[in-house]
């Protein structure tokens, strides 16, 4: 549901709230929660499976608080470099390190007057989690190679798709941070809890995916069966890929079952060994991943979610593929 322009925030609809689409109850309740939470200067935090819109719910929140006209700073923080993560955010002065050949403002710097949003947080490191924690309660930055703190006014949105809970548990997340970050708590709810809203969804990707010029599609019947039957694991975004596929690929005006292909993909699965041979562990992962690849067109935040695994791990794995081609095979012939 990315790149959909978000109205006027007192245009709230039964059918939807800006870029969010969906009448069901717990739509409902979402919307409501969104409102309050944009008229606050706390820090929100988002949590959701991926796919849910949680960008889509940061935006809104922006947009309809009192720092809309200030910048939105969206911080994939899964996607930073592990060795430059520090300076993205924080910024640094010239000389910090190799190829500092100036000084340059961090993103937190770049969100002056306005919001930053830190998605994926569960993937930031814990020794950023300890200076993140300490930009959110001074209101101010240090530069990497820096020696004075900057001012920098604020407000923090973060989202994720992993139980900070067990994180916390683990020591995997710092709980000072966690504490800090849900003093409002939004929970995105999976497309599997609002299927009433497939419908609807499927019939707006479908006017926003046509060809320019070109005549309406529609849904047969069984294609709506199919589509509410589905568990769909990457939520909204699958939804919106399979809809967008099936424009592309379907050979009429009327979209059938076949068109969506959804049977077909579930019933997708690695081949088992024969009776007798052992396959490697790393190997029958290997192919699951790069066969989910496939099946999400190349989609990484899609595949991610439907593997069940975060957009970090599976960046991680392909690096490891791509280091170790012949990885599998090696491990079949020791």
């Amino acid at each position: 549901m990315k790149g959909i322009v978000l109205p006027d925030c007192t245009a709230r609809a039964e059918r939807g709230y800006g870029g969010l689409l969906g009448e069901s109850s717990p739509m409902q309740e979402l919307y409501g929660q969104i409102s309050k939470a944009s008229h606050a200067q706390s820090s929100v935090l988002i949590q959701g499976e991926s796919g849910t819109g949680k960008d889509l719910a940061a935006r809104l929140i922006h947009k309809c608080g009192p720092r809309a006209k200030g910048p939105f700073v969206p911080v994939d923080c899964g996607g930073l470099s592990a060795t430059l993560i520090e300076s993205e955010l924080f910024g640094h002065v010239r000389g910090a390190f190799t190829g500092a050949v100036q000084n340059r403002n961090g993103l937190f710097q770049a969100a002056q007057g306005g919001t930053i949003f830190l998605d994926e947080i569960a993937e930031l490191p814990l020794d950023l989690q300890v200076k993140l924690l300490r930009a959110l309660q001074e209101k101010e930055v240090r530069p990497v190679g820096g020696t004075s703190a900057l001012k920098v006014d604020f407000r923090v949105i973060a989202a994720t798709n992993q139980d900070l809970d067990a994180s916390v548990r683990k020591g995997e997340f710092r709980a000072d941070l966690y504490f800090r970050l849900q003093v409002v708590t939004l929970r995105m709810p999976s497309l599997r809890e609002r299927k009433e809203d497939i419908p609807l969804l499927a019939t707006h990707f479908l006017e926003k995916h046509k060809a320019p010029g070109g005549s309406g599609h529609s849904f047969s019947e069984a294609a709506i069966r199919s589509l509410l039957a589905h568990d769909w694991p990457g939520n909204v975004r699958e939804l919106e890929h399979r809809i967008e596929r099936a424009l592309a690929l379907s050979s009429g005006p009327i979209i059938d079952a076949a068109d969506l292909d959804i049977d077909r993909s579930n019933g997708r699965r690695v081949s088992m060994p024969e009776s007798g041979e052992v396959i490697p562990l790393r190997q029958l992962e290997k192919a699951a991943i790069l066969n989910c690849l496939k099946i999400a067109g190349a989609d990484k935040q899609l595949a991610a979610a439907m593997l069940g695994i975060g957009i970090t791990t599976l960046y991680r794995k392909l690096k490891q593929y791509r280091d170790s081609p012949h990885e599998g095979a090696k491990s079949a012939q020791s």
